[in-house]
């Protein structure tokens, strides 16, 4: 069995030889186990420092196209480098690398096909309270909308054996650790979490200048995959809302007309109630055409894993490949 692990980088180049010297060059249950660097269009040493570490194979994005696109970039190129099982880990060092092995064996027994790892964001000292609440926040909403048991939904510590990976396709620009866990639910995969340990912060987040920032950030991604995968249950919920209201106002309206027949004025509560349930019926027509945009979703993702596994049959090399390490210059090799 082939194990590929996958690390997207983004001006990496300080941080990235320490991250790669923790991984682990051979697990138990796989023959080969390599390295595969995503540069995310660095403007440093990123692509250097990965060459000078080793490392087997790089795929390099012309330009920073952000995180959950250079995950899905690797792995593509993993499937397509012919890796049975596929582990992503952040260029920060921010999971410990001695516990690949942890999180693998679920996969190496039968027991899952998705393995993400838990990182027991509540013990972390250095997470503000703010975000260890959104990350309590935006795990439960996952939970609940892709219905596994999955702890620390954010962790981008995971393991995907090939049927897995092949299914998965993030699509949002930001983040693809709540989307395409939501899609792993509800796909034929099966998933699971390990405990696994994480290494002192070494320095501040690039994806978030601040902490209320990566608050913001994340509770609009938390609400956009929900709203995906859920419309009906979101819009629906809001249209209810707004009829009750515009019911109560309605009933207001009604009984000051009827005790007061002689006093004008109760005109605006009817105009009110008026906007609230017409909001109403609004948010009710976008529940119906969001459940059948995410009908149309699925046969499109179905689509796409049908296009992954027939390039995969016609060898179609990896888009924006390179040979890593001793291999620079040399044909691809599989």
């Amino acid at each position: 069995m082939k194990l590929i692990i996958q690390i997207p980088c983004f001006n990496e180049e300080e941080q990235l030889p320490t991250t790669l010297a923790a991984l682990p060059r051979h697990v138990d249950g796989f023959d080969t186990v390599q390295l595969l660097v995503v540069d995310d269009g660095s403007t440093d040493g990123t692509v250097e420092a990965a060459r000078a570490q080793g490392v087997d194979h790089i795929v390099r994005l012309t330009n920073n196209k952000g995180l959950a696109t250079a995950f899905q970039a690797g792995l593509d190129a993993c499937l397509k480098l012919g890796a049975d099982v596929i582990v992503n880990t952040d260029a920060d060092n921010q999971y410990e690398g001695a516990d690949v092995p942890k999180l693998l064996a679920p996969i190496v027994n039968g027991e899952a096909d998705m393995v993400v790892g838990d990182r027991q964001v509540q013990t972390i000292a250095h997470f503000s309270a703010g975000k260890k609440l959104l990350q309590r926040l935006g795990s439960w909403v996952v939970r609940h909308a892709s219905g596994t048991d999955i702890p620390d939904a954010t962790s981008g510590f995971r393991a995907y054996n090939r049927e897995a990976a092949l299914q998965i396709q993030a699509v949002s620009r930001f983040t693809y650790t709540l989307e395409t866990l939501i899609q792993a639910g509800k796909l034929l995969v099966a998933v699971e979490h390990v405990p696994v340990r994480t290494n002192p912060k070494t320095r501040e987040s690039r994806l978030f200048p601040s902490s209320a920032s990566y608050v913001r950030r994340n509770a609009l991604s938390i609400f956009r995959v929900y709203s995906q995968y859920q419309p009906l249950k979101v819009f629906w919920t809001g249209a209810l809302v707004m009829g009750l209201a515009a019911l109560v106002i309605f009933i207001r309206f009604l009984v000051s007309f009827v005790q007061h027949p002689q006093i004008s004025g109760h005109v605006q509560s009817l105009i009110l109630g008026g906007v609230l349930f017409n909001a109403a019926m609004l948010l009710g027509a976008l529940g119906v055409i969001g459940d059948l945009l995410d009908a149309q979703r699925t046969l499109s993702q179905r689509t796409f894993e049908r296009v992954r596994r027939i390039e995969l049959q016609l060898g179609v090399e990896p888009s924006h490949y390179e040979p890593g390490g001793e291999q620079a210059g040399h044909p691809l090799e599989v």
